[in-house]
């Protein structure tokens, strides 16, 4: 056992990448309220505005990158035109490996107009489009994913995501990913499986507890739960549910706070540390990108995360 996890450590660190990251990468224009979200035919005044970056594995990119991995992005296709070449030049500041994104003239390429108020927030987009069986996204390359330690996946892309999770599997080269349903085959040889509430409400109507019930049944690895600044409840198929409360903050930019808070469990999944310290160090990293704006384009570094930590705990 010994000389295989000696064998395991050499190869890790002769990969080239710490993540490879696949899925969901956007334009996006992030609008901040001054009070909360108007309802029909009412009126709210902007605060700020940002032209930014959006997507589950963008946003988790630029945090990781952050914290100091190497990251390699791949994904959905952009636009050609100076939504998506901004997207990839933010992607570029951040030192993350964009020479697998390609850029279309024709058919939809994500875009979103997001607003946030304190509280919540509120994304226009036309992902819809783009999320039909006609494909508008790449083919994984096997050797980016064996070229990293660990995969940040996106479950949106049908045959695109699927293909990640095989080779992953093949490659023993652990899987964290978000919101998909108990019964999906990307949930069951995850390592990490990150599901909010925003999407449990979509798909269950039963208590959170009974559906975590269901997710366990069917995860190999570890399931969390998340619920904006409520409660967090965690586990694993031989543990107990254990639960965590989030950190009490005044937000400014929620967007990107799930995103933020699953790279936050693939770093402490790649230094293997005890699920209680990840679920701490992911619930402080999104609350301290929740009180900047634009959030995740100023996420902190794990030196900030650690004095937030020892500051609030």
């Amino acid at each position: 056992m010994a000389g295989s996890s000696t064998l395991n450590c050499m190869e890790n660190q002769m990969k080239k990448y710490d993540v490879y990251s696949y899925g969901m990468i956007s334009s996006s224009r992030l609008y901040v309220l001054k009070s909360g979200f108007p309802r029909p035919d009412q009126y709210a005044e902007i605060d700020r505005y940002y032209s930014t970056i959006g997507g589950e594995a963008a946003n988790s990119a630029i945090v990781l990158s952050k914290l100091g991995l190497k990251v390699r992005i791949d994904g959905n296709w952009l636009s050609r035109d100076e939504n998506g070449m901004q997207t990839k030049a933010i992607l570029d500041d951040f030192k993350i490996d964009t020479s697998r994104l390609k850029f279309k003239k024709e058919g939809p390429c994500p875009h979103e107009v997001v607003f946030s108020d304190q509280m919540t927030r509120t994304i226009f987009g036309n992902y819809g489009k783009l999320l039909s069986k006609t494909r508008r996204w790449n083919v994984p390359v096997k050797s980016d994913i064996a070229q990293s330690k660990m995969i940040c996946l996106d479950p949106f892309f049908y045959q695109g995501s699927s293909v990640v999770n095989r080779y992953a599997k093949q490659l023993n080269i652990p899987c964290v990913t978000v919101d998909c349903q108990h019964s999906d085959e990307i949930l069951k040889d995850s390592a990490i499986a990150v599901i909010s509430a925003e999407f449990r409400n979509r798909f269950y109507k039963e208590s959170p507890e009974d559906v975590f019930k269901k997710y366990l049944r069917q995860s190999k690895g570890l399931v969390v739960f998340t619920s904006g600044n409520g409660k967090i409840i965690f586990g694993r198929r031989e543990s107990r549910m254990k639960s965590y409360s989030p950190h009490k903050i005044k937000a400014i930019d929620t967007a990107g706070a799930g995103d933020s808070f699953r790279a936050g469990m693939i770093y402490g999944a790649l230094r293997k540390w005890p699920d209680e310290q990840m679920i701490a160090f992911s619930s402080a990293l999104a609350a301290m990108v929740c009180c900047q704006f634009p959030g995740v384009l100023n996420s902190p570094t794990f030196k900030e995360v650690a004095a937030f930590l020892k500051k609030t705990r």
